[in-house]
């Protein structure tokens, strides 16, 4: 049977915190979590468009300044949550950039990398405690099918893409450390928790992840001028409204039965479109000695060692 909104649980009493929550993705994952009762945190780059996403959203929503490309306004945001909130029951690691020219960040990180993988592995890092001391709480990574496409891993000799440049690689690249993530803070917080999943008699925190498939929204304003023609023309139409492309975060997040390491994407054709179902990552994604080179690099580069 589909798994659809209707499947979302309540969630009265619980807190949420959902980056990137004014468009698309995250402002229907919000819209979703706030009408279950949720008291959600929009954490945005622009506050005019958070509180236009909170007027839209209305419930219960509270407003957070957050730019992932920054690491000052991380620890600012972290910071402002810990002053805000005794508890976090759900991080929706959701926030991304795709495709755009060339850029860093203003820590100096190439742009998609920075900020879809090392500025969320530094505000992770940062709520941890406040997410392992919330019973059942939960952390959810936003990924990419398009992971698939870096086969040969992550490219640590030119982790900045300083040498060479592309924007679908860079892209691909951080989707893949996104779901490489996921995997090893499940592995340490079952480590430190002694739990597998967020049911029953378990209290402990858990990590999954969730990809959209091909979902219409903003993120695909940087697809280079030669190529947006094409895009209208044959892939656009086959996109999803945000509606179904939020599914699968939203069953990462809430669904009783979900477990650590649990990666939800589209059942439909080559993961385009469809209903939420487990889904398997690519083989690079499980490799473990590159999953601890990359946890290493990332507390290095952002400066944040996680207590667990």
């Amino acid at each position: 049977m589909a798994w659809t909104i209707a499947d979302v649980p309540d969630q009265t009493g619980r807190t949420a915190l959902v980056t990137g929550a004014n468009t698309g993705l995250g402002l229907q994952t919000a819209r979703v979590l706030a009408e279950r009762g949720a008291t959600v945190v929009l954490a945005c780059r622009n506050p005019a468009k958070a509180e236009a996403a909170a007027a839209a959203i209305g419930g219960r929503t509270e407003l957070l300044v957050l730019d992932l490309a920054s690491l000052d306004s991380v620890r600012t945001a972290a910071a402002e949550v810990h002053r805000r909130f005794d508890r976090l029951d759900l991080l929706i690691n959701n926030a991304g950039v795709m495709y755009p020219p060339y850029r860093r960040t203003a820590d100096g990180f190439e742009l998609q990398f920075g900020t879809n993988h090392l500025g969320h592995f530094a505000l992770t890092g940062l709520l941890l405690d406040l997410l392992r001391g919330t019973a059942n709480s939960r952390v959810v990574v936003l990924s990419s099918f398009t992971h698939k496409t870096a086969r040969r891993g992550i490219d640590f000799d030119d982790l900045q893409s300083e040498r060479h440049y592309r924007r679908s690689a860079a892209y691909a690249q951080s989707k893949l450390a996104n779901l490489m993530f996921m995997y090893a803070l499940q592995r340490r917080l079952a480590d430190a928790d002694g739990t597998v999943t967020g049911t029953g008699a378990n209290s402990g925190t858990i990590a999954l992840a969730a990809h959209p498939g091909y979902t219409a929204t903003e993120l695909t304003r940087h697809v280079p001028a030669a190529l947006r023609p094409l895009n209208a023309l044959v892939a656009a139409p086959l996109a999803q409204p945000v509606e179904m492309g939020a599914l699968p975060t939203l069953r990462a997040a809430t669904d009783p039965l979900a477990m650590g390491a649990h990666y939800y994407g589209p059942d439909g054709p080559f993961e385009l479109r469809g209903f939420p179902v487990l889904k398997a990552a690519a083989a690079p994604a499980h490799n473990r000695s590159a999953q601890e080179r990359l946890w290493a690099v990332s507390e290095q580069l952002t400066g944040v060692t996680y207590a667990c």
